[in-house]
């Protein structure tokens, strides 16, 4: 059957990823039809499944690279594997059932190419970039007997590219408006950006996305360390906006290198983790601050370093700005997003018809939607990579391949 005849029919997707704040699995259970431009999704159902304590815990500490042997590496694995599944299958409950699954994972370690990190021109002795994703797509396959799409990263990088930011191709045919420029701000632990042009011309080679810096990734930490340990996020960003914001130590944070390196980039939790938290808080010290000022100045850091990069790299400011992730919840950083970007329109992707809370989720089923169509995902001016590719490995459960053998 040809591609564009398959998806005259509606296609039932799961989409599942947890990001790098490790708050817990979003789940999106979708229909799709069409393809490209014409594409449609019916957002079905949208829940977050938290991770078991103790993996969570065991899934942070890899992340801020605590050493661990490859066997308890296969266990955190299988872990991740097996809570994925599970939350694609309560999903499904009182529903029909999807027939395919997308599965970002849990990334636990991103390295970028090392050229653009370092700032330098392409050489062929230039290490490409390198992404970890963790809960192995032919175990959630098999657990669920429903083919599972995963490892969508590695055929970006593996030409050159970042392997991210790999949503903003979905961003510009589900998001993109005729006449307006549009911001997709997604703040997770980490933030990035999609510039969406208007819609006309050949507005899709126009599109640029990056990842802009720390999103919540400092602030959760932040809070884990000031409230020791009785809170792991600041909600609605209420003990920020008790605080005051440093403006002279936000602009000493704005010199970080990151901030300054010309997109395609990609960052994670090996940049803004612990360390650097622990750097902050060393260089508060200097201002006397108390917890909820500290709060307020790594907001404000977010905030400043999602608008220093508009103003920065974009071609033009954006008319609109839309809003989700994690994040996108935080009433004060909302609100420090907007002061700063003054008269342009600081949204939700709610308020234009996609649900903010499952935008990321949403993508990837939808990715993994295109990877059984055969249509290409990344997106060459978001990722740096030299063209165009499929992205994701289809794992089939043996249930189903042998069903078609027989």
């Amino acid at each position: 059957m040809h591609p564009t005849e398959e998806a005259a029919v509606p296609t039932r997707v799961i989409g599942l990823i947890s990001g790098t704040s490790v708050d817990g699995i979003d789940a999106a259970l979708v229909d799709i039809s069409g393809t490209e431009l014409d594409i449609k999704v019916d957002l079905l159902a949208g829940v977050t499944y938290p991770y078991p304590a103790e993996l969570r815990e065991r899934i942070l500490a890899v992340g801020a690279g605590v050493g661990i042997s490859m066997a308890e590496l296969a266990e955190i694995d299988d872990a991740i594997a097996q809570v994925f599944a599970q939350a694609a299958q309560n999903i499904q409950i009182g529903h029909q059932p999807a027939t395919l699954i997308g599965s970002h994972g849990q990334t636990v370690y991103h390295r970028p190419p090392a050229d653009r990190e370092m700032g330098k021109k392409t050489t062929p002795y230039c290490p490409l970039g390198y992404s970890l994703q963790l809960g192995r797509g032919a175990l959630i396959a098999h657990l669920t007997g429903t083919t599972t799409v995963s490892n969508f990263r590695v055929a970006d990088i593996a030409i050159g590219g970042h392997g991210a930011p790999l949503v903003p191709r979905v961003d510009a045919y589900l998001l993109s408006h005729p006449q307006e420029g549009r911001c997709i701000q997604n703040i997770g632990g980490i933030g990035n950006v999609a510039y969406i042009p208007p819609r006309y011309g050949d507005w899709l080679s126009k599109i640029r996305a990056w990842d802009t810096g720390p999103g919540n990734s400092l602030l959760d930490l932040a809070v884990e360390h000031l409230s020791a340990g009785a809170k792991t996020y600041d909600e609605d960003g209420n003990w920020a906006a008790s605080g005051t914001p440093c403006h002279p130590l936000v602009e000493q944070w704005l010199n970080q290198d990151y901030f300054h390196l010309p997109p395609p980039k990609s960052t994670g939790r090996e940049l803004f983790g612990v360390a650097y938290l622990h750097q902050c808080l060393k260089d508060a010290q200097a201002y006397q601050l108390n917890p909820a000022d500290v709060l307020a100045t790594l907001t404000e850091l977010t905030a400043a370093s999602i608008v220093h990069s508009y103003r920065t790299f974009l071609p033009e400011m954006p008319q609109r700005v839309l809003l989700c992730g994690g994040g996108s919840r935080n009433l004060y950083l909302k609100q420090r997003l907007q002061l700063l970007l003054t008269s342009i329109p600081v949204w939700t992707t709610d308020e234009v018809g996609l649900s903010a809370d499952f935008k990321e989720a949403i993508a990837f089923a939808v990715l993994a939607y295109w990877r059984h169509l055969g249509i290409t995902g990344n997106l060459p001016t978001a990722t740096g990579a030299p063209q165009e590719v499929l992205l994701g490995e289809i794992h089939q459960c043996q249930s189903t391949v042998l069903r078609q053998e027989q």
